[in-house]
């Protein structure tokens, strides 16, 4: 695979502990971390009264993180094209509908299954922000994140976008499906990446497939958020941005992608 080259313009992180990317930026920057507090998932107001009585906690939380981190772009959502990465979707619906075929009444509400499909945070993405751009979700196991940001940098690189809206969002399995899938809490990690470089870049990014181990994290609180939520790989990607906006020089991070084949990402400033 060739070299990608995208610009960082935005960033949008809510998890365990941090409400924003400040929050999360301010944990990054310190090595006394405060400890991690439970994921709280904003009231979502973007949808019409009707959506937001059905959505569950995973579209709320990808919506959320794709505002915030637009807002922080200052651009319009509704301009966007967006890839969508999670690596399985809304766990209580599926929970719910598995609940309903075990069983007398086997009968699925449609609400149900419209909303048991891995895009259905990208279709109520496109009602809460009149977003008729193309939208893409990508799903790979622990290897989403990446698996999402390839995507992104792809697209801008062969459709000529100006910039596209990155979301990767999970959130914790109920039981008995936690126990084959563990996943320690809620977390949404937004980017906006540009295709050319812009005067209100936060840096630039260059990165390839390759063969490396992915990196860790050496605060064992932080590296606790990268192993138990497949969202939390992008953690180390984030870490190298924070040096960087810490005066840091050029950083490198390998990111879990699929066995054997990860993606190696160099860091450096925005000019």
């Amino acid at each position: 695979m060739s070299t990608l080259h995208a610009s960082l313009r935005a960033v949008g992180a809510i998890g365990p502990g941090f409400d924003d990317w400040p929050a999360l930026l301010a944990r990054l920057s310190t090595r006394t971390a405060p400890e991690a507090t439970p994921t709280v998932i904003p009231a979502l107001s973007a949808l019409p009264p009707a959506e937001r009585r059905r959505v569950g906690k995973v579209v709320k939380l990808a919506i959320a993180t794709g505002l915030q981190t637009c807002a922080a772009a200052t651009v319009d959502p509704a301009t966007l094209s967006s890839v969508f990465a999670s690596s399985g979707g809304d766990g209580d619906n599926c929970h719910a509908i598995c609940e309903t075929l075990a069983s007398d009444d086997r009968l699925i509400s449609p609400t149900r299954f419209h909303n048991s499909v891995n895009n259905a945070a990208s279709g109520y993405w496109g009602i809460a922000t009149g977003a008729q751009a193309p939208s893409t979700i990508v799903s790979a196991y622990d290897g989403s994140f990446a698996a999402g940001l390839l995507e992104a940098v792809v697209q801008l690189q062969a459709e000529g976008l100006e910039q596209i809206l990155l979301v990767s969002y999970d959130a914790p399995y109920p039981h008995p499906l936690s126990e084959a899938r563990p996943i320690v809490d809620a977390m949404g990690v937004g980017l906006v990446l540009a295709r050319m470089p812009g005067w209100n870049d936060i840096a630039r990014l260059t990165m390839q497939i390759e063969d490396t181990t992915p990196s860790t994290l050496a605060d064992a609180r932080l590296e606790h958020l990268r192993t138990g939520i497949p969202t939390g790989r992008a953690l180390p990607l984030l870490a190298g941005v924070a040096r960087i906006l810490n005066g840091g020089h050029r950083q490198r991070c390998v990111l879990e992608h699929l066995a054997g084949s990860h993606l190696g990402i160099d860091i450096e400033a925005a000019a």
